[in-house]
């Protein structure tokens, strides 16, 4: 998509803190961080959002969970805790419309969110 923020990161066109790229995912920093560790993981093929992935591409939700589990041990947050967020729609707070990770951590989270 041509106008998707994300995408224009994936392609090299804006630049970004990258922490890990694979054949399916990138993951950066954010650039608006909501805790001391706050990493975007993306898929690299573009889905506005959830809603939109299709069944035979359930894998890559796997792959993303599995890419930040990755990137919390090497960040030191597997002892402390960490959260994932999926914001699926504006109303969930999404604001960039391809699906995204927040990996989130390095500080106590409150209950509940939003």
């Amino acid at each position: 998509m041509e106008l998707c923020i994300f995408c224009k990161i994936l392609k090299k066109e804006i630049p970004a803190k990258i922490i890990s790229e694979d054949e399916l995912s990138l993951s950066f920093e954010d650039i608006n961080p909501q805790a001391p560790v706050h990493i975007l993981i993306i898929p690299k093929k573009h889905y506005s959002s959830l809603i939109d992935i299709p069944e035979e591409e359930k894998s890559l939700l796997g792959h993303l969970m599995i890419k930040a589990r990755e990137i919390a041990k090497e960040k030191g947050l597997e002892k402390t805790g960490y959260r994932l967020v999926l914001n699926t729609g504006k109303d969930a707070g999404q604001a960039v419309f391809h699906i995204h990770l927040h990996l989130l951590g390095g500080r106590e989270m409150s209950w509940p969110p939003g």
